[in-house]
């Protein structure tokens, strides 16, 4: 059985598992790319056989010209290595998974690593030991969803006022995905910006999500049923992520911005899980979330260039990544 195969199988019985690092997201996100895992365990019991799974790092691996590297895919918060629970209670024995973990990767040939950890990993300050870069991000997030009054007496002024201009306007869950990406398409184009990643990549993102019943497109509409906001929101058995939202500038004054913000929680609420807003470091859109009574959470990425020449030549690649 080979390391994606048991990793799969494994995968299913893990109850703290981010949805960005099961096989199915990682199936989704790299589609047409190889992704595989590296993984840890402890010494089998008995001989022939397969010990206790301690570590994983899954991982996108990319081509380009004469170099291998890792990087996040599309869409993809976090991931780096995971360690189970058991191991995360003890600080050496997440450092020793980490070390087993950079033996594999100094065996692949590597010219550039890349990845973002959880927030509170342990494993941030061993990589770091092992002569990894880090480097703090921050993501936005709601925790307590329980009582929707005090959460909307948390959110700013602004926020609050806008609410006010969006009674006019209303919440629907039927918006497809082909229609939401030629919303976001529109939205971006009229913003002189353009979508980083192809009507394919997120129609298959969708299609494996609604399978297992952990997505949906909330869009913010008048009263004739025209989108002025949308968000493709994922989930699970944690989190909410507000992972592609998307306003339509012509109607930035109409508050649809704060309504979707408000209806997305709703409906985290609903799931039992908290809220995220997965992102962002760009000050603008920070601003934005931290109006809605979010928290700052702290998480790291984790790099490293193992030669000297090719590492603004990856950094090209990761910008550039195929659509």
């Amino acid at each position: 059985m080979s390391n994606k195969e048991r990793y799969i199988e494994w995968a299913g019985q893990q109850e703290y598992l981010p949805v960005t690092m099961t096989p199915w997201w990682l199936d989704a996100v790299c589609a047409g790319k190889e992704w595989d895992v590296l993984i840890v365990e402890d010494t089998p019991s008995a001989p022939h056989s397969k010990g206790e799974i301690l570590g994983v790092m899954p991982y996108l691996l990319r081509r380009r010209a004469w170099y291998k590297y890792i990087v996040m895919p599309q869409l993809t918060q976090t991931g780096g290595i995971w360690v189970t629970p058991e191991v995360t209670a003890d600080r050496w024995k997440t450092a020793e998974v980490c070390r087993r973990i950079k033996e594999q990767m100094d065996t692949m040939g590597l010219a550039y690593y890349y990845q973002q950890y959880l927030p509170g990993s342990l494993c941030v300050d061993a990589m770091r030991a092992l002569g990894f870069r880090t480097r703090e991000r921050v993501t936005y997030r709601v925790e307590d969803l329980s009582d929707l009054d005090a959460l909307i007496a948390s959110f700013s002024k602004n926020k609050r006022r806008q609410l006010q201009k969006a009674l006019s306007l209303h919440a629907e869950r039927t918006m497809e995905v082909e229609e939401f990406y030629r919303f976001l398409s529109s939205s971006l184009h009229a913003r002189k910006r353009r979508c980083t990643y192809s009507r394919e990549f997120l129609l298959v993102l969708e299609r494996k999500a609604r399978r297992l019943g952990q997505c949906a497109i909330l869009s913010i509409c008048n009263a004739d049923g025209k989108p002025y906001a949308a968000a493709f929101l994922v989930w699970d058995k944690h989190y909410l992520y507000y992972l592609v939202p998307a306003y339509d500038p012509a109607f930035s004054e109409s508050g649809a911005g704060a309504l979707l913000v408000l209806e997305a929680m709703k409906l985290a609420r609903e799931k039992h899980v908290q809220f995220d807003f997965e992102g962002s470091m760009e000050r603008g859109i920070a601003n934005h979330y931290k109006q809605f009574g979010s928290t700052a959470v702290t998480y790291c990425s984790v790099e490293k260039s193992y030669r000297r020449l090719p590492a603004f030549f990856i950094r090209l690649c990761q910008y550039f990544e195929d659509k």
